[in-house]
């Protein structure tokens, strides 16, 4: 078949359409297009694809071999100038003629884009896991997807023109054609097949009219298995909660310390040292001296601080679950396993683990421990595969381990595996020069938290608190000033000597330890323990400020407050 060769001239949106339609016919060569507007729609087209095109209809209509003229503008002007300057044996195409050429090329247009559409919307069909079928309002069925014949084991061909009414009259289908409305969440066996299922359905309404409906379905089975997963999906987020809550970021750095005495500069310059080495750091402290402070502050100078730093008080765990709470355990490892549990070692991957109060370890899990650190790996109880970790050990204790290694009650091995780098904070009685500062701190954080505008502590509590030995240290400091400003009346904005009370004096001052008569041991170490736990109260931090005055354990002082009913 020959080629024609077509000019077309006029660009406006009828141009622009005729300029796409035949562009995609194979015996139509388009010569040109022209248009007065340089921007018309089908001259931007002509000029994406690289076909000629003018603002002078007169220079393209002139060009040789042109075969067709479509004139698409209806101005009479321009079709009189194309009759006079066109070549004698070209033909010309009018206003009229190329209005019913568009309509035409329109409505093919149109018929390819539903065509698109429909093969569209098959694909989409075709490939969801929902069961699909499509049934006209006489009830005839048009249409089922793949997943239908899956679910209910009905072939196509034997499904499609079949009556919804005949073949599955109480189904979702059915009544919705029947009453127009959807139908959801219906528990019904698919008629023809064994298959029960979960089906909703929905008319379909074009223009206000409905012409049938769809359902779709999916089996009982389908429905379970995906609620189980579900639950699986939910034990998993409160598995990584419970992870989640358990690890945290150090709080504190070196700059959040308070002290410019000698032992304090000391000590934080041999931090920010020990903060660039991954060394295992042992933090040496009377309680309260601020050693968990210092701790967090090593793990947010090292180049672990974007990882987690995990706290772990050796003293306040029980023995049994010590090494649970150190290795974690997998299910049913033991009686109330119920699930397995991530231990601290394993949440501080990358990170940082805080043992504090390691002197309170009993040997049998001190020996376990120096096992992790020399094979760097670890097993939960009741599990048989060996974890490999990466973490930094931070110690601390109140005690002296040196004297416990020499007594037994200390491993030797592990105290040399975690002396690598030593801190010593020193007390509180030792540094007096920085308590205007602490107490400056103190002062300025319970204002915020309390709502008052106290000012500082008049020269006669300064001269009390200075004489005091502080047993307890900057803890015992920070709970009497909150409480002096607890006791004080609206308007008072300084805390004077009756604020704070009588501090209790050094107990090397006092004779009062000593009754005026001999009595057995037992019960002076009785009176003791009470009078310590008077002193300082029940509270943990209570309990760890006794253990510290008597110079014992805080797990020996539990043993004795049970031995004494206390």
């Amino acid at each position: 078949m020959a080629v024609f060769n077509v000019a077309i001239v006029g660009a406006g949106s009828g141009g622009a359409t005729l300029y796409r339609m035949l562009k995609t016919m194979e015996h139509i060569n388009i010569v040109g297009i022209a248009d007065k507007n340089p921007h018309a729609p089908g001259v931007l087209l002509a000029k994406k694809d690289g076909v000629f095109n003018t603002t002078d209809f007169v220079e393209l209509i002139r060009k040789p071999g042109i075969d067709v003229i479509i004139e698409a503008t209806g101005q009479n002007e321009v079709q009189s100038r194309i009759h006079h300057v066109k070549h004698g044996d070209t033909a010309v195409m009018e206003a009229q003629a190329a209005d019913l050429m568009m309509l035409i090329l329109e409505e093919k247009e149109k018929l390819l884009e539903i065509k698109k559409i429909k093969g569209e919307l098959s694909a989409i069909l075709n490939s969801v896991q929902e069961a699909i079928e499509v049934a006209d309002m006489n009830g005839l069925i048009k249409y089922v997807n793949p997943a239908f014949s899956r679910v209910t084991g009905i072939p196509e061909e034997t499904r499609i023109g079949q009556n919804i009414f005949e073949v599955s009259p109480d189904g979702a289908l059915a009544q919705a054609i029947l009453t127009r409305k959807p139908v959801t969440g219906q528990r019904k066996q698919v008629g023809g097949s064994d298959s029960e299922v979960i089906s909703n359905a929905c008319p379909i309404e074009i223009d206000g009219s409905i012409y049938g409906a769809v359902v779709s379905f999916q089996p009982i089975t389908d429905i379970m298995k995906l609620m189980e997963e579900l639950k699986n999906s939910c034990n998993m987020i409160r598995s990584l909660q419970n992870r989640l809550g358990q690890v945290s970021g150090s709080k504190y750095s070196f700059d959040d310390i308070t002290g410019r005495s000698q032992g304090m500069i000391e000590a934080k310059l041999m931090g920010r040292k020990a903060a660039l080495t991954d060394s295992t750091v042992i933090i040496y402290g009377e309680s309260g001296t601020g050693k968990e402070l210092f701790a967090h502050a090593l793990h947010k100078a090292s180049n672990r601080s974007g990882a987690p730093f995990i706290k772990v008080n050796c003293a306040a765990i029980p023995e049994s679950l010590l090494e649970s709470e150190f290795f974690g355990h997998e299910k049913g490892a033991f009686t109330g396993a119920t699930k397995t549990k991530l231990g601290k070692f394993e949440l501080a991957q990358g990170g940082s683990i805080f043992l504090d109060e390691i002197g309170d370890m009993n040997l049998s899990l001190q020996a376990k421990l120096l096992r992790v650190l020399q094979e760097k790996e670890i097993e939960r109880i009741g599990g048989s595969v060996t974890i490999k970790i990466d973490v930094r050990v931070i110690a601390a204790t109140n005690r002296n381990l040196k004297e416990m290694v020499r007594r037994g009650e200390f491993r030797e091995d592990l105290y040399y595996r975690l002396n690598v780098v030593e801190l010593h904070i020193p007390p509180l009685r030792e540094r007096k020069e920085d308590l205007k500062l602490l107490i400056n701190y103190y002062v300025g954080r319970f204002n915020r938290k309390l709502g008052k505008k106290v000012k500082g502590v008049s020269q006669k509590a300064y001269e009390r608190l200075y004489a005091y030995h502080w047993p307890g240290n900057v803890r015992e400091l920070e709970n009497i000033l909150e409480r002096a400003i607890i006791k004080m009346d609206s308007g008072e904005e300084v805390i004077t000597h009756l604020h704070i009370g009588q501090l209790a004096a050094k107990p090397a001052e006092t004779g009062s330890w000593c009754p005026g008569e001999i009595v057995p041991i037992e019960e002076m170490e009785k009176k003791m323990i009470k009078r310590a736990l008077d002193e300082f109260g029940g509270s943990l931090e209570g309990k760890k400020q006794a253990a510290s005055t008597l110079r014992i354990s805080l797990a020996t002082l539990y043993n004795k407050m049970k031995k004494f009913g206390y």
